[in-house]
């Protein structure tokens, strides 16, 4: 009974070994994990299909409970996390093609390996015992987690299963447990730098970290947080998921299914004598009102939205239906953000760029400003891609962020009261010192960490 509740699997064969043998077989070395292919597992899995014909479920039931297929489900979250990928994508192939595993690093989605057909239930299956889903239930798009130790590292995963025409398809999330990034790495100019650490001062307030999934706003706001996590501070925070931990922070796990959401939770917090509180998201009009409210009853609110520039931040508070007169008093700051891909620092090289490259990143930085970057373009030189094995050959490795700061001054202030247009909100922030992701991207490309395809990649025209 009690390996029943723990496996979730109908039928059971017992073998015996000592533990360390057992420990061994499932994690390999770590020198044969990170040298092997893939074709050793497959070769496995070969030797295992030999199954009594019966039901589909139960095949793939069977199917991943063998050896074969733990070794393979081991093997490929091992070396996404060794390619530093953010999330592992199974999918299943059309009609008899072969399935395929495709990892995002760096925000580009690239083939790992291909899965025989015959494998990929059975694999989407280990992936759903692992994360304490219904095995039973393909008809469903599921949702669940997992905790995992992959070469001394511990890994958290969330699990998405969505059903396709195609048979199952499985997405997990790799959340990478770590610490509080100090803000001086997070490569902020140094106007910007220096506007965000004299807002995080203020003792009241609202401040935004914006833009869209996995664009880093977490990383953000916890940086903030580790620069004013003092003991005189009480700090409360609310997330889905909670990723980064800090000493001195009380840190809540969202729960929607026994309806812990975060309205839920901010009313809890101005009850429990906080100083700072940070709301993972402002996705309603319930949360962002109490947000606001909590802001201008003397607590420091930062919290995070999605939406594509700080400018249009005000606009999409405004029509979620916040008063404007509590609001325009509120707001301290709104740092929208993206991630670029960055040049790979042990191959990129240096190169005199021709005078229509330059020509075009003066003119998407404008002509007026772009004096103010103090560059003698006569002597400037650019960086480009070459490729090397410590980048896959791909010329690009890491990604760093392009960021634009808008700060609530009076002005502004007056004008999110009256509820002025978007163009005429955009206009005063650049004249009060504001400069757009564009911008900051193509200084962060003039200092040779990217170059302007990869700007285009995150950035409009």
């Amino acid at each position: 009974m009690e390996i029943q509740g723990v496996v979730n699997a109908r039928n059971y064969v017992f073998r015996v070994g000592l533990p360390e043998h057992i420990l061994q077989f499932l994690r390999g070395s770590e020198e044969e994990e990170m040298e092997a292919g893939f074709d050793d597992v497959f070769n496995v899995l070969e030797g295992n299909l030999e199954l009594d014909e019966g039901d589909d479920d139960d095949e793939d039931e069977g199917l991943a409970a063998t050896s074969g297929i733990i070794q393979l489900v081991n093997r490929i979250i091992t070396e996404s996390e060794r390619l530093g990928a953010s999330d592992i994508h199974i999918e299943p192939g059309k009609d008899n093609a072969p399935g395929a595993v495709r990892i995002r690093v760096d925000g580009i989605c690239r083939e790992l390996l291909k899965i025989p057909k015959e494998h990929c239930a059975a694999l989407i299956a280990r992936v759903k015992i692992i994360s304490r889903l219904n095995i039973a239930e393909k008809r469903l798009p599921q949702d669940g987690k997992c905790k995992l130790k992959v070469r001394g590292k511990k890994l958290e995963l969330r699990v998405a299963t969505v059903p396709t025409v195609q048979g199952e398809s499985a997405v997990m999330r790799i959340l990478a447990a770590g610490s509080a990034l100090p803000p001086g790495k997070l490569n902020l100019t140094p106007a910007n730098y220096n506007r965000v650490v004299d807002l995080s001062a203020h003792p009241h307030g609202l401040f935004l970290v914006v833009g869209p999934t996995g664009s880093g706003k977490t990383t953000t706001l916890h940086a903030v947080l580790g620069h004013i996590n003092k003991p005189e501070r009480k700090i409360w925070t609310a997330e889905d998921p909670v990723e980064i931990t800090q000493p001195g922070l009380q840190q809540e796990q969202m729960m929607p299914k026994i309806d812990f959401t975060f309205a839920t939770a901010m009313r809890a917090f101005l009850r429990a004598d906080p100083d700072v509180i940070l709301i993972g998201e402002m996705r309603d009009h319930e949360t962002a009102s109490i947000g606001v409210e909590a802001s201008l009853t003397g607590h420091l609110v930062l919290s995070t939205l999605h939406t594509n520039s700080a400018p249009e931040t005000i606009t999409r508070l405004l029509d979620l239906g916040l008063d404007p007169v509590n609001f325009s008093d509120a707001l301290l700051g709104v740092l929208a953000q993206r991630l670029m891909r960055t040049l790979c620092g042990k191959c990129k090289a240096p190169y005199k760029p021709e005078q229509k490259e330059l020509d075009g990143l003066i003119n998407a930085y404008g002509r007026d400003q772009f004096d103010e970057l103090n560059i003698d373009l006569k002597t400037h030189q650019l960086m480009g891609p070459v490729g090397c094995t410590e980048c896959g050959n791909t010329g690009y490795k890491g990604r760093t962020g392009i960021h634009e700061l808008l700060v609530g001054t009076n002005t502004l202030q007056g004008m999110i009261y009256k509820k002025a247009e978007l163009s005429v909100i955009r206009e005063q922030a650049l004249k009060d010192g504001m400069r757009t992701m564009k911008q900051d991207g193509i200084v962060k490309i003039l200092n040779g960490l990217s170059d302007h395809k990869q700007l285009l990649r995150v950035v409009a025209e």
